[in-house]
């Protein structure tokens, strides 16, 4: 048995809509197509747009997809003029401008740049001194004479050592008290110390202390054994030079407490500044040579004096060292 016939107008309706169906399902886009275009809407053509307006898919097919969130604009601000944003069009170039205007306002909160200077760096602010207390002023003649009334002879030399009382203090190397034998029997008197006594500490030494060493040798007299040598001025006048009045006065406490202490039968006193200053005279050394003089000490007790050459004047002019001769002689009659 045959089965009926399908009327012709119904067929054709059943084939097209298979043919619209699977051209469908070949054309629509799948669940996992790409988004393309500003919109975020899925790329198809008026024909796919028809069949799934057909199958009731178009809105929800072609549904607008969420913006995406603006980036803020403290983020818009960080970042580099140099990198614009993808997309970005004519439109963004003003901004570069808008910028650099803002640029010169946000520049004055920046710290500001270390200002560049010419010439010779500062100078450092000066230090203040601390006022340093002034020294002590210098004892005159009668306030030494005054400290050595009562000092023995090794407190005598200890005031020597530490003398201020005039200027030569600070040029010295050594004060030279004096240097011999005791009991004294003479007291052998110069003017002032020299370089050689001045590096030793000790009264006449070199080429004069060896002349006068033979000098008393000569009379049978030795500071070893029973001659004080000592001088009028402790400390060596700069370069030699003579002994000022100031110097001499200041200086004269010290030999006077040392005769009194001494007590020498006989005083040979060599060289004008000495002779003038025991004997309280502006003579010259050649009026005072050739006779005996009388030298009080503290005690009241007269000493006899005899005045002679300095050996360094001797060893300029040895011609006089016959004259000096007599001056020893002299001496030596009054024992």
């Amino acid at each position: 048995m045959m089965a009926a016939a399908t009327p012709p107008d119904q067929a054709a309706r059943t084939g097209a809509s298979r043919t619209s169906a699977s051209r469908t399902d070949a054309d629509a886009p799948t669940a996992g197509a790409s988004v393309s275009g500003n919109a975020g809407a899925p790329r198809v053509n008026p024909l796919q747009r028809l069949w799934l307006r057909e199958i009731g898919m178009e809105r929800l097919w072609l549904r607008q997809e969420p913006a995406a969130p603006s980036r803020p604009a403290a983020a818009q601000a960080q970042q580099p003029a140099s990198a614009p944003a993808a997309g970005a069009g004519p439109a963004a170039a003003p901004a570069a401008p808008a910028a650099a205007k803002a640029s010169p306002a946000a520049a004055p909160a920046a710290a500001p740049a270390a200002a560049v200077r010419s010439g010779p760096p500062p100078r450092p602010p000066a230090r203040t001194r601390e006022a340093s207390p002034d020294p002590a002023p210098a004892p005159t003649p009668a306030e030494v004479a005054e400290r050595v009334r009562d000092a023995s002879l090794e407190e005598l030399s200890a005031q020597v050592q530490a003398c201020t009382a005039c200027g030569l203090c600070h040029g010295r190397r050594h004060a030279v008290f004096g240097h011999g034998g005791q009991p004294t029997r003479w007291m052998v008197i110069g003017e002032a110390p020299g370089e050689q006594e001045d590096r030793q500490g000790l009264p006449f030494v070199g080429r004069s202390g060896q002349l006068l060493d033979a000098m008393l040798a000569s009379v049978g007299m030795s500071r070893e054994r029973d001659v004080f040598i000592a001088n009028v001025i402790k400390c060596r006048p700069p370069g030699n030079r003579n002994p000022k009045p100031e110097e001499i006065a200041a200086c004269s406490p010290y030999l006077m407490r040392q005769i009194a202490l001494l007590k020498p039968e006989r005083i040979l006193v060599v060289g004008r500044f000495a002779a003038q200053t025991l004997l309280g005279t502006d003579a010259t050394i050649g009026n005072l040579r050739g006779r005996i003089h009388r030298f009080k000490d503290e005690s009241g007790r007269e000493i006899p004096v005899v005045v002679s050459y300095h050996p360094a004047y001797l060893l300029r002019s040895p011609s006089e060292k016959a004259r000096a001769w007599q001056d020893l002689r002299l001496a030596c009659s009054q024992l």
